[in-house]
C-alpha cells in the first residue's frame, strides 16, 4: 500500500492510496480527493536520515571524482524535511543549486551488524527523497556537505511510503527528474555501486539502526541548475511522483 500524512479539515492525519490512485482513504474512513488535501507531509517522521554521496558512478564521473572505495555517508538533518507540494527556498547568495532524485529506504527495525543477506528482513519499505543541495558549498573545506545539503526546505520527501513487499525489485527502479516538465535527469537502481544490503551492513556495522531510520540512497547523473521560479518533479517507478517548486529564499 501507498501510505500518507497530510492535513485536511484543518487537522493531520493518515491514510493510503485508494486503487484508482485519485482519493486518499484517511484512518477515519473518510475518502478525500487528492485536490482535497490542503498540506502534504512526509509520510513518515524519521528518526534519522543517512545520506549517500557518489552512490552511481555516472554521477561521480560527471563531477570528476573518483569511484568510492568504500560508502560516502553524511547524515540528512530531519530538519530539512518537506512534503509533497511545498517549497523548497533558493538560499540569498547561491550561485548554483540542484536536485538529487534519490530512493529512500526507511527502515523497520532494531539492527546492529547486520549481514548483507539478511539485511532486506530489516527495511519497512520507500519513498522518493529530493537532497537539494548548494554546489558552492561543496569542496574540500566544507566536508561532510552539511551546509550543502542542510538548509530548511532542503528535503523533499514522499508524498508516499510504499510497503516493502509493494516493490518486487527495489535494485531495479528507474528514477526520472524533470524541471519545468523537461526530462532533466533519468537512471536506475541497478546501477547503484552499493546496493541497498551493502549499505545496511556497512552502517551497521559501527552505527545501530532503528525504526523510521531512512537510508537516501544516492542519485544518477543528470544535474542542472534550478532557479527560484522553476518546479522540479521527481518520479521513482512504482513509488509516484514528488513535486515541489522553488521559491526566492528573500521570501521564506
Amino acid at each position: 500500500m501507498k501510505h500518507a500524512r497530510f492535513i485536511v479539515e484543518g487537522r493531520e492525519q493518515t491514510g493510503v492510496l485508494n486503487q484508482t490512485g485519485d482519493a486518499i482513504v484517511a484512518a477515519s474512513g473518510k475518502t478525500y480527493n487528492l485536490e482535497e488535501i490542503q498540506v502534504w507531509l512526509p509520510p513518515i517522521k524519521p528518526n534519522k536520515m543517512i545520506g549517500l554521496a557518489l552512490n552511481f558512478a555516472d554521477h561521480a564521473e560527471e563531477l570528476g571524482l573518483e569511484r568510492p572505495k568504500e560508502p560516502v555517508l553524511f547524515i540528512k538533518p530531519n530538519t530539512s524535511l518537506i512534503g509533497h507540494k511545498a517549497p523548497i527556498f533558493y538560499p540569498n547568495g547561491a550561485t548554483y543549486m540542484h536536485y538529487e532524485n534519490e530512493l529512500a529506504v526507511v527502515i523497520g527495525k532494531h539492527g546492529r551488524n547486520i549481514k548483507k543477506e539478511n539485511a532486506m528482513d530489516y527495511v519497512s519499505g520507500y519513498t522518493i527523497a529530493n537532497d537539494v543541495t548548494v554546489r558552492d558549498f561543496v569542496n574540500n573545506y566544507f566536508r561532510p556537505p552539511v551546509r550543502a545539503k542542510g538548509h530548511d526546505s532542503f528535503g523533499p520527501f514522499g508524498p508516499y511510503f510504499v510497503d516493502k513487499e509493494d516493490i518486487e525489485d527495489p535494485g531495479n527502479l528507474e528514477l526520472r527528474t524533470y524541471v519545468n516538465g523537461e526530462l532533466r535527469q533519468q537512471g536506475n537502481t541497478r546501477d547503484l555501486i552499493y546496493t541497498i544490503p551493502e549499505l545496511i551492513e556497512f552502517i551497521s556495522s559501527f552505527m545501530t539502526l532503528e525504526p523510521n531510520d531512512v537510508i537516501w540512497t544516492g542519485t544518477p547523473k543528470g544535474l542542472s541548475h534550478v532557479y527560484p521560479g522553476d518546479v522540479i518533479r521527481l518520479e521513482i517507478d512504482g513509488i509516484g511522483a514528488l513535486e515541489n517548486p522553488v521559491l526566492d529564499g528573500r521570501t521564506e
